[in-house]
């Protein structure tokens, strides 16, 4: 059973996000932000301006009582010890925000919007440094830990794109929906009817390995090697589309939460760990072992389609309703999962140790 933090919200939960002194930030349906502490107990509470949806909150990887929120097509820094006015807002996106990341330095800032529009933010000099784009809604980016001038970013265009902030144009692309007919053995019809609109997007402590939830219940795990990234794993997580991915801080443990109520932990350290020290050599011997049909212009297109089986989530929470967001948080010196609904509460879900 979970443990329910309640009392903060009168509305649907949107995001979570926990600083480094296990502070929670919660952000829910017009305007509602409040903070936790580790308990569970209200810390803090504010009312964002024209009732705006909180669609992301982030803290600072620097300071943690550094606080960005985005509602609507606005971003606002809070002070957690004081939530009054905002310190600062930026308004650089055209339509309503879905996504926050800041870099490990805290001098970049990326907001992804409804346009398909990432807006990059020098936080130092408080202008838009880049703008980068997706063909339709843009649902997830995230910068990659050691990498603070590179981040993925993924979309409802059914694109994962690797950009590096020196340049104008993606490093790499690979849309989700051509892999899959690239094979010899190409999805049925009923494919088309749901297509892998991607979701959510977690890169790993590493900065090499990213996971991908896409909306055909999918979870695609990459590894970038140098000014690309490659498929290495592909299962099926959920019964309905994969709205949540979360890579924990242990290498290569992955939280997924679904539309099908499901939150599930997979441990895919023995399909991704090993190739760590040398990925280069790595996906050379597996290509090289791979059967010809799962080749295709030097690319594992379907290098997880006889692993299906296999990959077996380590913990199944039945949680029973549409997941919005999930977050992970040390509380009383154990690893819990932290889920945000449809309801106006936090459901708290212990985890097994490593």
């Amino acid at each position: 059973m979970a443990d329910k933090w309640i009392g903060g919200h009168s509305s649907s939960i949107l995001c979570l996000n926990v600083n480094t002194e296990g502070l929670v930030a919660s952000g829910a349906e017009r305007g509602e932000l409040m903070l936790w502490d580790g308990g569970g107990t209200p810390a803090g509470q504010f009312q964002l301006p024209k009732a705006d949806d909180v669609t992301s909150v982030v803290f600072s990887p620097r300071c943690p009582r550094r606080l960005y929120t985005s509602h609507g097509e606005t971003v606002s820094l809070l002070d957690v010890r004081s939530l009054k006015e905002p310190i600062e807002r930026f308004h650089v996106n055209e339509e309503e925000i879905n996504c926050l990341s800041v870099n490990e330095t805290e001098d970049l800032l990326a907001a992804a919007d409804d346009s398909g529009a990432i807006k990059v933010m020098d936080l130092e000099k408080k202008k838009v440094s880049r703008s980068l784009r997706h063909t339709n809604i843009c649902s997830s980016v995230v910068f990659r830990p050691q990498r603070p001038q590179s981040l993925v970013s993924c979309g409802l265009d059914m694109q994962v794109m690797l950009w590096n902030l020196q340049k104008a144009r993606p490093l790499w692309t690979t849309n989700l929906q051509e892999c899959e007919t690239e094979g010899d053995n190409p999805q049925s019809a009923g494919h088309f009817f749901n297509p892998p609109l991607a979701h959510s997007l977690s890169v790993a402590s590493c900065g090499n390995v990213f996971g991908c939830g896409a909306q055909d219940g999918k979870v695609r795990i990459f590894r970038v090697t140098g000014a690309k990234f490659e498929r290495e794993l592909e299962f099926q997580g959920h019964s309905l589309g994969v709205s949540q991915v979360l890579f924990m801080p242990e290498a290569y443990w992955l939280l997924t939460g679904g539309n099908d109520g499901k939150v599930l932990l997979w441990d895919v350290s023995s399909d991704v760990g090993k190739q760590q020290k040398s990925p280069a050599k790595s996906l050379q011997r597996r290509k090289a072992q791979a059967p010809a049909s799962t080749r295709r212009d030097g690319k594992l297109n379907k290098v997880a389609s006889d692993e299906h089986g296999r990959v077996l989530p380590k913990l199944t929470i039945e949680h029973g309703e549409k997941v919005n967001w999930i977050s992970c948080a040390e509380i009383k010196g154990s690893k819990r999962v932290l889920v945000a609904d449809q309801s106006s509460s936090v459901s708290v879900y212990p985890l097994p140790e490593p």
